[in-house]
């Protein structure tokens, strides 16, 4: 196959543009602001299901304080009513005395009743607060989940646009080249990574490696718009002012 010489470094131009592109998209596949989206939706998961097991334990607090309520309330109505009729006179000595203990044992049960109340409170008090933590660090995460969102949105957006430029670049390459040599580089890109490297000091910039003395004395005979390809690696290997041939 033959290209002129000016026509054949146009070559490592297109390689270059074509390496930027290849390294824009592994990128763009690999951002680290990707990887910490990641890992703040994975502490969102997580620290959800401790939100979930700590509302849980607030609701059962309020059940469990309501309870207590709903058992000490009819308890200190029945001890107001004894009270009452203790207070009003108006019962027998045998009765009174009946009043008079049923009012000491309702003391002593409304007393446990307000212990267990008071203890329900407590627990009730430590359950919000143990939920109104986990959900601060929900609302941190939030806030983080977002920042991370849109600083990976905007390198992925400048990744995307210098992309965008080099492929104008590259369009703008190929209209110099013709379609043989560019279906020879396309293939060989396919085959290797890259389809053209540059022969500098005797050496494939491609593969790294230098040229055998057999190789040289061909490479230095072939014509100027020859198209050679590297005896190593099959990468079209584009002659410079550098060759050393």
């Amino acid at each position: 196959m033959k290209a002129p010489a000016s026509v054949q470094r146009r070559l490592l131009d297109l390689n270059k543009v074509d390496t930027t592109l290849v390294r824009l998209s592994h990128r763009r596949k690999n951002l680290p602001e990707h990887a910490e989206v990641l890992r703040i939706q994975a502490e969102l998961a997580t620290i959800d299901d401790e939100l979930t097991a700590a509302e849980t334990a607030v609701s059962d607090g309020e059940l469990e304080q309501r309870r207590a309520e709903t058992d000490l309330e009819p308890v200190r109505e029945r001890r107001r009513r004894d009270q009452a009729r203790i207070d009003a006179g108006d019962v027998d000595a045998k009765a009174l005395r009946g009043l008079v203990d049923e009012v000491a044992h309702l003391d002593r049960r409304i007393g446990e009743l307000e212990d267990a109340q008071l203890e329900a409170m407590e627990r009730l008090e430590e359950a919000t607060t143990a939920r109104d933590r986990v959900a601060g660090r929900r609302a941190d995460l939030d806030a983080a989940l977002r920042a991370a969102v849109a600083a990976r949105t905007k390198v992925a957006q400048e990744i995307d646009t210098e992309a965008k430029g080099q492929l104008a670049v590259r369009a703008e390459i190929l209209q110099d080249l013709p379609q043989d040599l560019f279906a020879l580089y396309e293939k060989t890109r396919q085959h290797v990574g890259s389809g053209a490297a540059a022969l500098v000091a005797r050496r494939c910039e491609g593969c790294g490696l230098e040229a055998n003395a057999a190789d040289l004395r061909a490479y230095a005979a072939a014509g100027p718009d020859d198209v050679l390809r590297c005896a190593e690696c099959g990468r079209i290997l584009v002659r410079t002012a550098e060759s050393g041939l």
